[in-house]
């Protein structure tokens, strides 16, 4: 069984950073990619970042250029930088992985965006 546990996130001011941390412990060899989604009230769980076992990073469309992924899959750790951050941007940010064919969800952690 796989177990990701996050940390970060919090109250920001628009225009503010934040970091976000994960690392993964129990059967997680193998991992095939790691990443973040979020979820706003109401609305689906877009990806916002995901690191790819090839290194390929892919990002969501309203990223532009602001959130950074990084990470060592190899050591089971993934993190987002988050700058430039916006109202929209508040949601509940989940850590992803993905290992035989199976996804796995950290627990997730409240990022607030205030004006």
């Amino acid at each position: 069984q796989v177990q990701l546990v996050q940390s970060g996130g919090g109250l920001v001011q628009a225009g503010g950073s934040l970091r976000l941390s994960c690392e993964a412990s129990g059967s997680a060899a193998g991992i095939e990619a790691m990443g973040w989604y979020r979820q706003a009230p109401g609305k689906r769980r877009d990806m916002v970042a995901r690191l790819i076992k090839s290194g390929v990073r892919l990002y969501g469309d309203f990223v532009k250029g602001r959130f950074t992924i990084s990470g060592d899959i190899a050591n089971n750790s993934v993190y987002l930088q988050m700058n430039s951050l916006k109202t929209e941007d508040t949601a509940v940010y989940f850590c992803y992985l993905r290992v035989a064919d199976r996804d796995y969800w950290g627990q997730g952690t409240q990022v607030i965006v205030s004006s």
